[in-house]
């Protein structure tokens, strides 16, 4: 027989549940001033027509993000940007930290960050870009681009997938004057003139190296005959309308931007190798970042034959999943699909992109002190979708 009493109890202890969830649902909410905004690049010509995502999935996943966030991030003592979008729609967002040495300027969705290797996928659509106007090949020798370059058998595309057989020029030895700060263009000598050697026969294996990086830059400085500067911000970021970004190639003014830190909150110090940029020094926001990430969609800001050469494997001379594109890391997952991100590291900062191609969904964190946490960012993705658990590397 039924207890009407226990019934009556159950109706009062879901409709008070109900009525909590509400309230949390709510306050939720109240703290998503976006939530109705449709696309980051709604007024854009390189604009992808998306769904509106449904405000219960929104209060869902921040439900799910946010607790994500406690757990693992804050409660590592991060400070950075932290931004997760569905649909080029930002779903969740924090911002917490300071960008100064003095503690004055609070860390908000308008302060650019150093992203570290993140700013690698920015170098590589902007070649990628020049490719599709026509002014670069991607099987062309560097040889072609680089006057005096003395390897004919490295091209554009064993740099963007680390298959050139450069070796990283922090390494160099015996080249650098620690009291001088190394620019592109000082490597690019030190090639040149054999001061070093490869590490192995170009396109015979992976090895990631921020020299590949480095000379990507400067091969669109020769291409446009503009500064790296003045030309990522007329490919991408005035295109994209990415107002918050640039690339910082001035040491000089090196306290006019977001400062990094240790986890110990001391101050980051600079040094001789913070003077190249390609492979590091772009400054730029989540919100922006996302502007780039939802063009990518976009046949018409990058030609889908070449968003497909961007995401596909180019080594596999070793057994695993884990592989390299045109400027993405990709895990080439059992379903078939690869899971494409890049994560980075430099001084105190630290960054991961997340790029879930085929939910349109998009998971930016870029931090300016140290932390590990940083990486863990790969365990939100299989909230959104079949896509793995676990750490990935830089």
């Amino acid at each position: 027989m039924i207890n009407k009493r226990y019934i009556a109890l159950s109706l009062i202890t879901a409709l008070a549940f109900n009525a909590c969830q509400q309230k949390e649902n709510k306050d939720l909410a109240s703290n998503m001033p976006l939530v109705k905004e449709r696309n980051v690049l709604v007024d854009n010509p390189y604009k992808v027509e998306f769904p509106t995502v449904p405000t219960e999935y929104i209060l869902e996943k921040a439900h799910i993000i946010e607790n994500f966030y406690n757990d693992n991030i804050n409660k590592a003592g991060y400070t950075g940007s932290f931004l997760v979008a569905k649909n080029g729609q930002i779903i969740y967002e924090n911002y917490s930290g300071v960008a100064d040495r003095y503690g004055n300027d609070s860390i908000n969705s308008e302060t650019p960050m150093h992203v570290a290797s993140v700013g690698k996928v920015v170098t590589a659509v902007s070649v990628l870009r020049l490719v599709d106007a026509g002014k670069i090949d991607l099987d062309q020798s560097v040889s072609d681009i680089i006057d005096g370059f003395p390897y004919p058998e490295i091209t554009v595309r064993t740099l963007l997938s680390h298959r050139s057989g450069l070796g990283y020029y922090g390494y160099y030895k015996n080249v650098w004057d620690v009291k001088k700060t190394v620019n592109n263009e000082d490597v690019i000598n030190a090639i040149n003139t054999k001061k070093v050697s490869l590490d192995f026969r170009p396109n015979s294996k992976f090895t990631y190296s921020n020299t590949n990086y480095v000379l990507l830059a400067s091969i669109v400085e020769r291409v446009t005959n503009k500064t790296f500067k003045e030309a990522l911000r007329e490919l991408i970021f005035e295109p994209l309308q990415m107002e918050h970004s640039f690339v910082f190639d001035d040491l000089s003014k090196k306290n006019q931007v977001t400062q990094s830190f240790y986890n110990n909150s001391k101050l980051q110090r600079w040094d001789y190798l913070d003077g190249t940029y390609g492979d590091k020094n772009i400054y730029t926001t989540p919100r922006d970042f996302l502007k780039l990430d939802t063009a990518l969609y976009s046949d018409n800001f990058l030609s889908a034959d070449l968003k497909q050469e961007m995401t596909k494997g180019y080594s596999y001379e070793s057994k695993g999943k884990r592989n390299y594109g045109l400027g993405l890391r990709l895990i080439e997952m059992d379903n078939g699909d690869n899971y494409t991100y890049h994560n980075g590291w430099w001084r105190g900062n630290t960054s991961s992109y997340i790029r879930l191609a085929k939910d349109n969904v998009c998971i930016i964190l870029f931090s300016n002190k140290y932390s590990s946490a940083t990486y863990k960012t790969v365990s939100l993705s299989h909230h959104f979708g079949d896509y793995p658990v676990g750490n990935m590397e830089l």
